[in-house]
């Protein structure tokens, strides 16, 4: 038996690799079995995330202009309707880049959210229709950049300088600081305050680790050892250095998560960097032990009422959450 499958109550894949979530089904093929992209089932499964489930009734909802709700606040009004928030849904669903209205959503998120000057990313737009430079988010910024990655825009100028604004404003900041000057810093006191948002950390390295190796700058490299560095001294989900007291709400699994973070985000994103490290060793415990007698993880956490369409059942088995985990598992353990 592989080692990973051991530590399992009972094998999930099959109930994976149903029909009924192409997406969970073109993800566990790719990610669990290692098909190549231009396997028949694998195909056959990317073409029907366009076709079947949670993607086809967001873009029944979207608007010619490749927004959903208020045009020019996509981010706060209708929380978790707008734009952005689809954006980053389709982006974990496995749309296809290729279609037309990936690409209108891309280009419109790109045109009305991000500040053209400094390349982050705004909640609203500015009377000019692009990004108001006095409304960045850094988790925001994060977010799309890592959507717009997953959509195909990696090499595009208007993603590689969010990067660089990343790169230039991500702290690591483990003890009260003052704020380090610039504009930015003092517009968001609530994520740049006199400690580093872990939001805006786990975030950035969710961007950087979506970028292929062979395209990562040193720069990148160095702001994907810090974060990892600062989340594993925390032992992913602790307070405080050293590590104290829980976090008890990141030990409640969710998905999609949007802003919001949990443990096994963070030990994805480790686990995806090559990362095999003690100090994520309590947090890998506590994950194996939530699963059920079928090997199955639970929904537990979710915005579920307020998407365009629920994704899963709080409370339930769900195959998200068990993909997730296994990726994890197969990732640390071989």
């Amino acid at each position: 038996m592989t080692i990973w499958k051991s530590f399992l109550n009972t094998d999930p894949t099959e109930w994976l690799l149903e029909e009924n979530n192409p997406s969970v089904r073109y993800f566990t093929l790719r990610n669990i079995f290692e098909r190549p992209e231009m396997d028949p089932e694998v195909r056959e499964a990317k073409a029907d995330i366009m076709k079947t489930g949670t993607v086809p009734k967001i873009l029944a909802k979207q608007e010619d202009g490749g927004y959903w709700g208020i045009p020019d606040n996509f981010y706060l009004r209708g929380k978790y309707k707008g734009t952005s928030w689809q954006l980053i849904i389709l982006a974990e669903l496995g749309a296809d880049s290729a279609d037309e209205r990936i690409k209108n959503t891309c280009e419109f998120m790109l045109k009305n959210s991000q500040d053209p000057e400094s390349g982050a990313f705004s909640y609203i737009s500015d009377d000019n229709s692009v990004g108001d430079a006095e409304k960045i988010l850094p988790c925001l910024t994060a977010n799309m950049v890592w959507s717009l990655i997953r959509l195909d825009y990696l090499d595009d100028e208007r993603v590689q300088k969010a990067l660089e604004w990343l790169i230039a404003h991500q702290r690591f900041d483990d003890e009260p600081v003052e704020l380090p000057e610039g504009e930015h810093y003092k517009i968001w006191k609530k994520c740049w305050g006199e400690r580093t948002c872990h939001s805006i950390i786990v975030k950035s390295l969710k961007a950087f680790s979506e970028i292929p190796e062979n395209k990562r700058t040193p720069e990148m490299e160095n702001c994907i050892s810090k974060c990892a560095e600062h989340m594993l001294n925390h032992r992913i989900h602790k307070r405080s250095q050293p590590p104290a007291e829980g976090r008890f709400k990141w030990l409640e699994f969710g998905f999609p998560l949007m802003w919001n973070i949990d443990a096994l985000e963070v030990l994805g994103l480790l686990t995806k960097l090559g990362y095999k490290d003690k100090r994520m060793q309590e947090a890998m415990d506590m994950m194996i032990s939530k699963q059920n007698g079928e090997g199955r993880w639970t929904l537990e956490n979710t915005f579920n009422g307020r998407f365009q369409t629920s994704i899963e059942r709080k409370g339930e088995e769900s195959k998200w959450i068990t993909l997730n985990v296994l990726k994890v598992l197969k990732s640390y353990y071989g």
